[in-house]
C-alpha cells in the first residue's frame, strides 16, 4: 500500500473508532440522541430546501433579465440595420438621379 492508502484507513479507523466510543460515552440515551440527531437533520433538509427555492427563483429572475436584454440588443440591431438599408436606398436613388442628369446633359 501507498503512504497516501495507509494514511487515509488510518484516518477511516480512527473516525469509527471515536464514533464508536462517543456513542458508548455519550450521556444521553440512545433514543434522546437519535431524536435531537433526526430534529437536527430535519433543519438542515429544511434549510436545504429553502436555499434551492431561493436558487431556483434566483435563476429564473437572472434568465428573465437576460432575455430582456437580448431582446433589447436584437431590437437596436434591427433598428440599425434598417437605418443602414434606408441609407443604401438613398444613395441608389442618388446615384440614379445622377444619372438620368448626365444622361440628359450628353
Amino acid at each position: 500500500m501507498s503512504r497516501s492508502s495507509d494514511f487515509l484507513s488510518g484516518i477511516i479507523s480512527g473516525a469509527l473508532v471515536g464514533a464508536a466510543f462517543a456513542l458508548l460515552y455519550a450521556p444521553d440515551t440512545g433514543k434522546n440522541t437519535r431524536d435531537r440527531l433526526s430534529y437536527k437533520l430535519s433543519n438542515y433538509y429544511d434549510e436545504l430546501n429553502d436555499l434551492i427555492d431561493q436558487l431556483r427563483k434566483e435563476k429564473e429572475l437572472l434568465v428573465s433579465e437576460a432575455k430582456e436584454k437580448g431582446d433589447k440588443v436584437v431590437l437596436e440591431a434591427k433598428e440599425k440595420a434598417e437605418g443602414l438599408i434606408k441609407e443604401a436606398e438613398d444613395l441608389l436613388e442618388s446615384i440614379e438621379t445622377a444619372k438620368e442628369k448626365s444622361a440628359k446633359k450628353g
